[in-house]
């Protein structure tokens, strides 16, 4: 049995969404006319209390749409050092929207609304990139799945009202976080101005993501959607998957939560383990004693069947999804045990 860890974006279709797509009615996306996927992008707008939704291939592709409709050439984007938006998209803010960023420090990745006060540009300085959008990430990847205080978000909203800047939310796994906390999708979409949500990640889809906003902020993005290429005809069959999933695969995130507590418990009082990250939702994140390299410790993982990723120096990570069941992590269990 193999154990599959690196991701929850390497999750498959279960039987009953491959249904759901063979059965769905299509026509051209790109045209406007794929029933399901008009279907899917009013359900999440509707989800969220928001004007409108984009359906799009990938995350970083709703991120980036965001930030393109949302900033200047020349200004710049509040966020984490740790967010995926400048970690992991590919230089996509400066090689998109040709913006810069201001990389604050958070506490885990989440940011205060006293750090995103002082770092707001000042106004009328010419010296100055002029700050044009704020961006959240919840849960933060790289903060080990933590989620924020929502009543952080709020001060944050206050501040961003105050200067007349937007808010954006990468919440790729933003469904994570509330099960958890017991908010409302409706709660966030009167805080944030657009949000990305991923749909191939904790909700087992096999591929999309979806944009929230305003009717003309979408509009926007529609248009340079289709400039990057990511215009798509009859994704009506991939929309399927997307509805199956805001039906079926939110509630029960918390099996996945309950799974990887299991596996910080594993990893606690192991000798080669200096630190564990607090278990918050789906990702567990180790740090290993000094002198010990994370390549090597992934390659012997993989070498007992289990599969991990490094997550910088020292660090490992896991995270548990819809294919990572009971059974799994019984065998991980008895595997480390003679690891």
């Amino acid at each position: 049995m193999k154990i599959d860890l690196r991701s929850d974006t390497i999750t498959r279709p279960t039987r009953e969404m491959q249904e759901a797509m063979w059965a769905a009615e299509v026509g051209d996306d790109v045209l406007g006319d794929d029933p399901t996927v008009n279907a899917l992008q009013d359900k999440a707008a509707k989800l969220f209390g928001m004007e409108d939704a984009l359906f799009c291939p990938s995350g970083t592709m709703t991120n980036q749409l965001a930030i393109r409709v949302h900033t200047r050439p020349g200004s710049d984007v509040i966020c984490d050092k740790h967010s995926h938006i400048y970690l992991y998209e590919g230089g996509g803010i400066m090689l998109n929207a040709f913006s810069s960023v201001k990389l604050l420090e958070g506490d885990r990745g989440r940011l205060s609304a006293g750090q995103v006060a002082e770092a707001v540009s000042p106004e009328h300085d010419v010296h100055s990139t002029v700050t044009r959008l704020v961006s959240l990430e919840n849960t933060m990847n790289k903060g080990g799945g933590c989620y924020y205080d929502f009543k952080e978000i709020e001060a944050i909203r206050e501040v961003c009202t105050r200067r007349g800047i937007p808010l954006h939310l990468d919440g790729a796994r933003l469904f994570n976080a509330l099960v958890e906390t017991g908010e409302t999708p409706l709660q966030y979409g009167k805080v944030f101005d657009s949000i990305s949500i991923c749909l191939s990640k904790g909700l087992g889809c096999p591929i999309g993501s979806l944009l929230l906003g305003t009717s003309e902020m979408i509009r926007e993005a529609r248009r340079f959607r289709k400039v990057m290429g990511g215009g798509w005809r009859q994704a009506g069959f991939l929309a399927a998957a997307g509805i199956y999933a805001l039906d079926h695969h939110v509630s029960r995130l918390k099996e996945d939560h309950r799974r990887a507590r299991a596996i910080g418990e594993m990893f606690a009082g192991r000798p080669e383990v200096a630190e564990i990250f607090p278990v918050d939702t789906n990702i567990v994140i180790i740090r290993l004693n000094d002198g010990l390299a994370e390549q090597q410790y992934v390659s012997r993982l993989a070498e007992a069947g289990i599969l991990a990723v490094t997550f910088g120096k020292g660090m490992v990570r896991f995270v548990t999804h819809l294919d990572f069941t009971d059974d799994h992590l019984d065998a991980m269990r008895s595997r480390l045990k003679t690891f």
